[in-house]
């Protein structure tokens, strides 16, 4: 049994109270749950890995960062989000179809884009450690194994992206530090040189654009 079908028989038959419950508790795990079953973890990690990288551990803040994760993630679902609106919100909202048809049929381009990006190979981990039968096609696939195999697979993308941001800002750090020492400079701290080098490097070469059109890229 799916998730959501699960969800959807669950709040079948509860008095009107109880429904409002049900809903705000909804409301409040759904941005985290939204959050897992699309591009934000890839695109979030992947912009601290670049401020990081810079050596600016502040700059830009915490917020800044998840605005920006936020608005990007809502870039790259668009098409999912618009599919979903086609064929589960507005039948829903025009009564055409009941609230469990809407959450299975919302579900499904959800699942069909998590399948592009996630791996084979983390898929298969947690089919086999689901011990469940082994599926025939994708549709066979429960979306509580899916989710999981995504969410490992969006951090060894992310992960590789940002070894990918590394390197460049390693290099300025290895020509600093070895400059310095060849001075005899060792008391000074190279990341205090490289920083405003590293910073004219990013700005030099339009590295938020690099960074944005890569992230977004990677996920067609």
């Amino acid at each position: 049994m799916n998730l959501i079908a699960a969800t959807g028989t669950t709040t079948a038959g509860l008095s009107t109270p109880m429904q409002i419950v049900v809903l705000l508790t909804l409301i409040t795990v759904l941005p985290g749950v939204l959050f897992a079953v699309t591009g934000f973890t890839r695109i979030l990690i992947v912009l601290g890995f670049v401020r990081n990288a810079l050596g600016t551990p502040t700059m830009p803040p915490n917020q800044i960062l998840v605005g920006i994760a936020f608005f990007l993630t809502l870039f790259v679902m668009a098409p999912t989000f618009r599919v979903m609106d086609d064929i589960a919100i507005k039948p829903y909202m025009n009564h055409t179809i009941s609230e469990r048809q809407a959450l299975i049929r919302a579900e499904q381009p959800l699942r069909t884009f998590m399948f592009k990006q996630t791996r084979t190979s983390d898929l298969a981990l947690f089919i086999n450690l689901s011990h469940e039968r082994r599926p025939r096609t994708r549709a066979d696939v429960p979306t509580h194994v899916l989710v999981p195999a995504f969410i490992i697979s969006e951090l060894k993308t992310a992960f590789q992206i940002g070894f990918l941001i590394y390197l460049p800002f390693l290099i300025i750090d290895m020509v600093v530090a070895s400059t310095l020492t060849s001075m005899g400079m060792m008391m000074l701290p190279p990341a205090l040189i490289s920083l405003p080098f590293k910073i004219l490097l990013f700005v030099l070469v339009d590295g938020w654009h690099l960074v944005v059109q890569s992230l977004v890229g990677s996920f067609h």
